[in-house]
């Protein structure tokens, strides 16, 4: 479930994913939330495009260590590419 990044206390997260687009965060909230995975996520900004680079905003999904696989295998069932660090 979505929690607030003081939920984790000390502990570190580890980036899974940066959704680019509202239609790709909403499913991914819902699917975690479903597979009783605790995550944050931040806006955050990131550079993105190939020829002419802009900075743009995204939402950054952050899990605990132990739950990056099973969120991977979340991101895999809905069609989206893990972010690989």
């Amino acid at each position: 479930m979505r929690q607030e990044p003081e939920f984790f206390g000390e502990a570190e997260l580890d980036l899974v994913y940066i959704a680019k687009k509202l239609r790709e965060a909403l499913p991914l909230e819902e699917a975690l939330s479903s597979a009783g995975i605790d995550f944050a996520v931040e806006l955050d900004t990131y550079r993105g495009g190939l020829i002419f680079q802009t900075e743009r905003t995204g939402a950054f999904f952050f899990v605990l260590p132990e739950k990056v696989e099973a969120a991977k295998e979340v991101l895999r069932s809905l069609k989206l590419k893990p972010h690989e660090m």
